[in-house]
């Protein structure tokens, strides 16, 4: 019976600073966990790399302000996720106004979001330690994992 391995939440060295912002994207595994880290507008962003509703690879997704927070937009259903907080964003309206004007909405913290520091050009990424379950740690999990292989084996056979 071996038990659970205690993260040590890092901090990984992820890579040379120059490095990172020339690939702008960059995937990394820690502690077995997906990681996509992001350079934008001279900041770095860390995050599960697969997006919180079907585990879609947030890696090619666009980056856009929306209600004025970062966030990269996952290819495969356009669920919008801002880039600091890891916060889902959706556009609705209130029925109980008139008129009823779309505005942005949150749906709170949806995506586990992942603190970088940089050090004499080397860029480390301290995983979250937040304990409470987030919707992206499904698919970081086993059984995430076997979904999203279901998914690509499925959109292959379609190409």
């Amino acid at each position: 019976m071996g038990e659970k391995e205690q993260s040590t939440g890092g901090p990984h060295f992820v890579g040379k600073r120059d490095e990172l912002i020339a690939a702008k994207r960059s995937f990394r595994t820690l502690e077995g966990r997906d990681i996509l880290i992001v350079y934008h507008q001279r900041v770095f962003y860390a995050l599960d790399s697969y997006c919180y509703h079907a585990g879609g690879k947030l890696q090619n997704g666009d980056i856009e302000e929306i209600d004025s927070k970062l966030c990269i937009i996952c290819p495969k259903h356009k669920y919008k996720i801002s880039l600091a907080e890891g916060e889902g964003l959706y556009k609705g309206t209130d029925p109980t106004q008139k008129p009823s004007v779309p505005r942005w909405y949150s749906k709170g913290v949806k995506q586990r979001v992942h603190m970088v520091t940089e050090t004499d050009g080397e860029v480390y990424v301290r995983l979250s330690t937040h304990t409470g379950w987030i919707e992206s740690d499904y698919f970081q999990g086993e059984k995430g994992k076997v979904e999203r292989e279901k998914v690509e084996a499925a959109e292959k056979k379609k190409s």
